[in-house]
C-alpha cells in the first residue's frame, strides 16, 4: 500500500511539473503578445512551481544511497534556491506593473489568457484533493504542504481571471497591472517562506521528517 502512494505521489508530482511547465509557456507568449504583465507574471509563477515540483519528485525518488540527515539538507539547498528564483521574479513582476500604471501601458485584451486561468481554475482544485489526499494517506507534511501551494495557485487564477475579464469585458485595463502587482507580492510571500524554511513545508510542531 505504501508503495503505490509512493508512486501516486510522484506520478501528481510529475503531472504537476509537466502541467506547470506548459502553462508557463503559453501563459508568458500569450501575456507578451497582448502585454499582459499579469498574465506573464502567472506564468512565470507557473515556472517556478514546476521547480517545486521537481524538488518533490525528487523527495520520492529512491533514496537508498543518501542517508536522512543528507536528504534533508539537500531539500533545504533545493528549496532555498526556488526561493531566490521567487525573489528574482517578483522584482521583475512589481516593477513592470508599476511601470504599466505609471505610464499608462494598457495590455491588449487577449481571450487566451482568460482561457488559461479558466482551465488553470479547474484543473488545480482537482490537482490540489489529489495531493492532500495522498499526502495525508502517506503522512507526508511535505506533500500536503505542496498540495495548499497547488490550492494557493488556484486562487491566483481566480484573480488573474478577473484582472484579465475586467480588460476584456469593461475596458478597466488598470485591472491588469493590478492583479500583476498582486502575483507580485505574492511571489515575494513565497520566496521568504522558502527561503526562511529552507523546506516545502512549514515543521512547526510537526516532524518534517514523517515521509
Amino acid at each position: 500500500m505504501s508503495v503505490d502512494l509512493h508512486r501516486r505521489a510522484l506520478a501528481l508530482s510529475y503531472l504537476t511539473v509537466g502541467y506547470n511547465l506548459l502553462e508557463g509557456l503559453v501563459a508568458v507568449a500569450a501575456g507578451a503578445w497582448a502585454g499582459s504583465i499579469a498574465l506573464v507574471g502567472f506564468g512565470l509563477d507557473s515556472f517556478v512551481e514546476s521547480l517545486s515540483g521537481m524538488v518533490m519528485i525528487w523527495r520520492f525518488r529512491p533514496h537508498a544511497r543518501l542517508s536522512p540527515l543528507e536528504v534533508e539538507r539537500r531539500e533545504q539547498r533545493a528549496v532555498k534556491l526556488v526561493g531566490l528564483t521567487f525573489f528574482i521574479l517578483a522584482a521583475y513582476v512589481l516593477y513592470e506593473s508599476a511601470g504599466k500604471l505609471w505610464f499608462q501601458e494598457p495590455p491588449e485584451p487577449t481571450l487566451l489568457g482568460i482561457a488559461i486561468a479558466l482551465i488553470s481554475l479547474m484543473a488545480m482544485p482537482l490537482l490540489y484533493y489529489l495531493k492532500d489526499r495522498t499526502g495525508r494517506q502517506l503522512g507526508s507534511v511535505s506533500l500536503m504542504a505542496d498540495a495548499r501551494q497547488t490550492l494557493a495557485c488556484a486562487f491566483l487564477s481566480a484573480a488573474l481571471l478577473l484582472g484579465l475579464g475586467a480588460n476584456y469585458l469593461f475596458g478597466f485595463w488598470q485591472a491588469d497591472p493590478a492583479i500583476g502587482l498582486l502575483i507580485g507580492v505574492v511571489l515575494v510571500k513565497e520566496g521568504v517562506e522558502a527561503w526562511r524554511q529552507g523546506k516545502l513545508c512549514a515543521c512547526g510542531a510537526i516532524s518534517c521528517g514523517k515521509e
